[in-house]
């Protein structure tokens, strides 16, 4: 599957579709969820084409794999959410639960977000 230009993340990033945005280098930009899955749920987004981590991880220059790692911890800073916790997550494929085909992180906090499955009696 190649890459689709036309995905919201990636008109999101042109600037064709407005964002609240927390975070921006060269590299990355870290913006609120249209859609809040906790009371902070923040996306982290690779400037690049890229579709999941294995793409990412693959063909992203150093510059770009150390600028997601630092702009996670400014975000996590300047939210101010380390001392209590948060969940960074990325959905990937149809297994995954990946609704929109380029790579994301997602950074949620704010409440105990809970196991990552419910218990089984």
């Amino acid at each position: 599957m190649s890459y689709d230009q036309d995905n919201i993340f990636a008109k999101i990033l042109r600037g064709d579709i407005p964002s609240k945005k927390i975070y921006e280098d060269e590299h990355v930009l870290v913006i609120h969820d249209a859609f809040p899955q906790a009371p902070i749920h923040a996306l982290v987004l690779p400037k690049g084409a890229y579709m999941s981590m294995s793409d990412f991880s693959s063909h992203a220059s150093d510059a770009e794999i150390i600028a997601m790692n630092r702009a996670v911890a400014s975000v996590i800073k300047a939210l101010d959410i380390e001392q209590d916790g948060y969940r960074l997550v990325s959905n990937t494929g149809k297994h995954g639960g990946q609704e929109i085909p380029h790579l994301h992180w997602h950074i949620l906090a704010g409440e105990d977000i809970g196991p990552m499955r419910p218990k089984q009696d």
